[in-house]
């Protein structure tokens, strides 16, 4: 298979690829802050999870950090070094120029982000192309590599085919093989699984897992699943009402919770069997 990341980090090894440091975002609405001083910093080939109930502020972290806030929304403090960047600092055209071969993002429903009159081979091709400035025949050859890279059965077929033949698994894997196709540093995976059954819900983590792995892709993993954290995430961060309340390493967190709602959150999530992932006595050990 072709390989599918090229090396054009800007930053060292020893360097965060994404560092957020006291961000704020205020909404319309007077004395509205939707998020209070969120901070992290993330390492190529590491997943950090942020977690939290509808409404905490996740997803409109996540839309700070790629510099798409709706309208009426805006970064009111802290910063966001993107790659070396100072996201404040860039002009529309840097930021067109950034997102995807930089940061990329997967959303929980991948229909609404890909054309339905335009069959998905194509779409992705087009990624490739405006990107990496490939020509047609080479951009449809990296295309359907990366339908093969997402573990897609008959990439061939998978190209030819429209949004409405095909099922939810297979679409966010086609959205995640879009999100990809210019090798960006960073991904964003905002509640992608939320929608799936539990089967493909895990072979998508799987192979986010995978792709970590042997990309050295680092990912930001946005999830009110705590099982999901548990199987991907190195740190997580647990948000309420724009908040992080608690941060930490993901088994300390998960195991060893110092707020009251982390512990609340897990109470509700015992059901789901954490334990599948952890093994409690050697966290404790």
């Amino acid at each position: 298979m072709t390989a599918l990341v090229e090396s054009h980090a800007v930053t060292s090894p020893a360097d965060p690829v994404l560092a957020v440091r006291d961000i704020r975002v205020a909404g319309p609405a007077a004395d509205q802050e939707i998020v209070r001083g969120m901070s992290f910093e993330l390492m190529p080939g590491k997943t950090v999870g942020i977690v939290g109930e509808s409404g905490s502020g996740k997803t409109m972290t996540c839309r700070a950090i790629l510099g798409i806030l709706p309208d009426r929304f805006e970064t009111t403090g802290g910063s966001v070094h993107l790659a070396g960047h100072d996201i404040s600092t860039l002009t529309p055209a840097q930021w067109t120029a950034l997102r995807g071969s930089t940061i990329s993002a997967v959303f929980q429903d991948p229909a609404s982000y890909l054309n339905p009159s335009i069959p998905v081979g194509p779409q992705i091709a087009e990624v490739v192309r405006v990107k990496k400035g490939l020509r047609r025949r080479d951009a449809r050859r990296r295309a359907l590599d990366l339908l093969a890279a997402v573990r897609l059965r008959d990439p061939e077929l998978v190209y030819t085919q429209y949004t409405f033949e095909l099922s939810g698994g297979m679409l966010q894997r086609i959205a995640i093989a879009a999100a990809i196709a210019a090798d960006p540093q960073v991904l964003i995976a905002d509640e992608a699984t939320t929608a799936l059954d539990v089967t493909v819900q895990a072979e998508i983590l799987d192979l986010l897992a995978d792709l970590r792995e042997r990309t050295g892709l680092a990912l930001v993993v946005v999830s009110h699943d705590l099982a999901v954290v548990a199987q991907l995430c190195d740190e997580v961060l647990v948000m309420r009402d724009g908040e992080v309340v608690e941060q930490g390493p993901t088994t300390r967190v998960l195991y060893h919770p110092e707020h009251s709602y982390t512990r609340l959150l897990i109470q509700e999530h015992e059901r789901y069997g954490l334990d599948a992932f952890f093994d409690r006595t050697e966290v404790a050990s």
